[in-house]
């Protein structure tokens, strides 16, 4: 009897240590998994937070801005998240006059919710720089580009062209200012008129916005909106910029100024356009053509940022830096 007491003894201490062993085990799997989620989380940058989690927003602007539809949800859908505060990265040229203002307009309505801080990557410029003025603060490397303040439209003309290849062109309108300038007849005095009207109308929107915005007036206006570019450096005792610094710039304001903690992640959002969340794919197509002597060729077709192909889809009045 005393020996099955023993053996009973042994295996109720057995089954113990193994419940005990479980237990452990399961302890260090949770443990393991939440310090991997949470390596995953802090290596992805914040990129897959849930929205409704605390969190600093981050939303790229490149290439040309045309068609602002993608990105007005998208920051629609921000102005409902968990986010805190957005940061915009603005890496952009300019594009067109109304997808800017567009831009430009949603981006006061979310900073009515949250603050929005603007940071200059590389450039921005015209209509990217109308983008950045929809921020709170705008913060700049001291070489990045900024400005380029004015309108533009460009219309090409191959009369001469006609003339020389024995090509005729003929038309019947209804007065003489319809569908006009064209590019198959020398401009009129009143075509240039009318048109530079337009660029002269959206020109002075465009300076009173930046004399609101930025509260610059009189020759400092006049400085700052000559269609010039200036370098961060150049930009700041212009009051175009704010402070020259980066991101961690960016996030120091918020802390101090808005009460947006450093601690929090910041995370990516992206709009449904391809260009934006598969970018880098056509940046490795392009350098491999490169490689084999096709560079210009490949930003002309491939490029869904900034390329010829894009710049041909835009229409009207441009606010934009050096088009390619």
């Amino acid at each position: 009897m005393a020996g099955t007491a023993i053996e009973v003894d042994e295996l109720l201490a057995r089954r113990r240590l193994r419940r005990k062993l479980v237990f452990w085990r399961v302890l260090a799997l949770l443990i393991l998994l939440t310090a991997g989620f949470g390596a995953f989380f802090w290596l992805s940058n914040g990129a897959f937070l849930p929205r409704n989690a605390p969190h600093v927003a981050r939303v790229k602007i490149g290439g040309l801005i045309r068609n602002e539809r993608e990105r007005t949800k998208l920051l629609e859908a921000i102005g409902r998240s968990g986010a805190r505060a957005v940061i915009l990265s603005i890496d952009s040229p300019g594009g067109t006059v109304v997808g800017s203002a567009a831009l430009y307009d949603e981006l006061r309505a979310l900073a009515k919710k949250k603050p929005v801080v603007a940071v200059v990557e590389g450039m921005a410029a015209s209509g990217a720089y109308i983008a950045a003025m929809g921020a709170d603060h705008i913060v700049a490397p001291r070489n990045a580009l900024v400005g380029s303040i004015g309108v533009i439209f460009q219309f090409p003309n191959f009369s001469e062209l006609m003339k020389t290849v024995g090509v005729s062109y003929e038309e019947i309108k209804s007065s003489p200012l319809k569908a006009a300038p064209n590019m198959f007849d020398p401009p009129t005095e009143e075509a240039r008129a009318a048109i530079r009207s337009l660029v002269e109308d959206s020109y002075g929107w465009f300076k009173d916005l930046v004399s609101q915005r930025r509260l610059i007036t009189g020759d400092k206006l006049a400085e700052a909106s000559d269609g010039r570019v200036f370098t961060g450096h150049q930009a700041l005792p212009l009051r175009l910029i704010d402070e020259i610094g980066d991101e961690d710039t960016a996030r120091d304001w918020l802390e101090r100024e808005r009460g947006v903690p450093k601690s929090l992640p910041v995370r990516d959002w992206h709009t449904e356009r391809a260009g934006d969340e598969f970018g880098w794919l056509s940046g490795i197509a392009i350098h491999l053509m490169s490689l084999i002597g096709l560079g210009d060729f490949a930003h002309a077709i491939i490029d869904p940022t900034g390329g010829v192909a894009a710049q041909a889809r835009l229409d009207g009045l441009l606010a934009l830096w050096h088009p390619r």
